[in-house]
């Protein structure tokens, strides 16, 4: 009997999903990306090489696996075909072993100048910290019904008259409102249409074949992108990403049926981290040499894979843990990056906020709450064995067992998997979400 795997960040983001997909692909028949865009960014590690991926799904590493971009993704055509030929310019099958929903919204180049000119016009305090990819605009034209989508690029009349119309008026946005440069129909129409003929034959029906393989008794995987708190309902808004990032949607955004999820895997940092602008209650300085903030941005190599931006580092945040797994339905957790805080001397979890004079245990709604808490920590100490590429729980340090013990204790989850570094085999099972 087929068995389906979710694999959602718990976090905001970076948590290592793309590692966790990669490895988890040996037992399944095929990758399914359910929502976000190129905004998004998975590294992962396979021997000597090191590959960085935006929209292709990480399942594209492994020989064999057909990987799917589903309807609830925005797709930048042009960025997606970079991309592919950079994989297979290092080896990889990519175009034959991908399938593209054609109800995927288009990224065009007046969304990516609208995203960045409305960025550049705000306050820096204001500015949610985008990767200015016009991933944004997009999904706003998605909701507005303006939305050019995939199908229509095999239509050339059709796709022209829309994209004159939707061209109208975001230009008078660029122009008038935002004080920006227009930006030229006839070279957005040229480049559409060269890069439809290209991705035509990556074009397939993605939500029936997902079914009839999920009939046929093939397992899926469902990859998520960004973290559940920078889910546009239920993150730290107004400071989040445009699309929705919980577990649910792999239903909507891939045409499948809710009950076809079967287990869901929150991938959780043994830290937290966050990028951009936005609320952090348990933030730590990164620039002090020495600090335990300092060690997880430097050690953990927090540097954003889209962007490059430092990775705002701080400890473990059960309130906001606790809300991603109400959210998700999260069945097993896999802690990621413990061999980070290797050789610090104590951790500290927080387990609850004070906010407006009580002690709460889930992180509030919107970005003003939050902003508001003050973290209640609990130390525990930490240990100075390395814990790096250590393949069994019993291997591990005792106060490194008691860490994760206690995140356990705290949030009512199993942690089924434990990763201590990048590479493939430096993950400890101890259930497998496939079983």
């Amino acid at each position: 009997m087929a068995k389906n795997v979710v694999v959602v960040g718990t976090q905001w983001g970076d948590e290592g999903k793309g590692k966790i997909v990669d490895w988890l692909t040996d037992h399944a028949s095929g990758v399914v990306r359910f929502q976000g865009g190129h905004n998004a960014g998975h590294t992962l590690v396979v021997g000597d090489k090191v590959y960085k991926l935006n929209l292709v799904p990480s399942g594209i590493v492994r020989d064999g696996i057909t990987c799917y971009i589903g309807n609830g993704v925005v797709l930048d055509i042009h960025h997606l075909l970079s991309e592919i030929e950079q994989l297979e310019a290092g080896g990889l099958q990519v175009a034959s072993r991908l399938k593209i929903s054609p109800g995927c919204p288009l990224v065009l180049p007046y969304h990516i100048a609208v995203d960045r000119a409305r960025e550049a016009a705000k306050c820096a305090d204001k500015r949610i910290g985008t990767t200015g990819k016009g991933i944004g605009p997009t999904f706003e034209d998605k909701v507005a019904r303006r939305a050019l989508r995939v199908y229509d690029l095999f239509y050339p009349e059709r796709f022209a008259e829309k994209l004159k119309e939707n061209l109208e008026y975001h230009n008078f946005v660029l122009t008038q409102y935002l004080k920006a440069d227009p930006v030229d129909y006839e070279t957005v129409l040229a480049q559409a249409l060269a890069d439809a003929e290209k991705i035509k034959p990556m074009v397939a029906d993605v939500s029936a074949e997902l079914n009839a393989a999920y009939k046929a008794g093939c397992n899926m995987l469902f990859e998520g992108a960004q973290g559940t708190l920078l889910d546009i309902d239920h993150g730290t808004y107004p400071f989040v990403t445009s699309s929705n990032c919980v577990a649910g949607q792999a239903a909507a955004g891939a045409g499948i049926g809710p009950g076809m999820l079967n287990y869901i895997l929150g991938i959780t940092k043994a830290y937290c981290t966050r990028v951009g602008g936005g609320p952090f209650p348990c933030e730590l300085d990164i620039e002090t040499e020495g600090t335990p903030g300092y060690q997880m941005s430097q050690v953990g190599r927090e540097f954003g894979t889209v962007t490059g931006r430092k990775r705002r580092c701080g400890w473990f945040d059960m309130p906001a843990l606790k809300r991603s797994i109400q959210i998700n339905g999260i069945t097993g957790l896999c802690i990621t990056k413990l061999d980070v805080l290797d050789g610090l001397k104590e951790l500290k979890i927080c387990t609850g906020y004070r906010l407006n004079g009580e002690v709460v245990d889930l992180l509030p709604m919107g970005a003003d709450d939050v902003a508001g808490c003050e973290p209640v920590f609990e130390t525990m100490p930490g240990w100075s064995e390395s814990t790096v590429g250590v393949k069994s729980h019993a291997a591990l340090p005792a106060a490194a067992q008691a860490y994760l013990a206690r995140i356990e204790a705290l949030c009512e989850v199993p942690i089924d998997i434990v990763s201590t570094g990048p590479e493939r085999d430096e993950t400890i099972l101890r259930r497998h979400p496939f079983a």
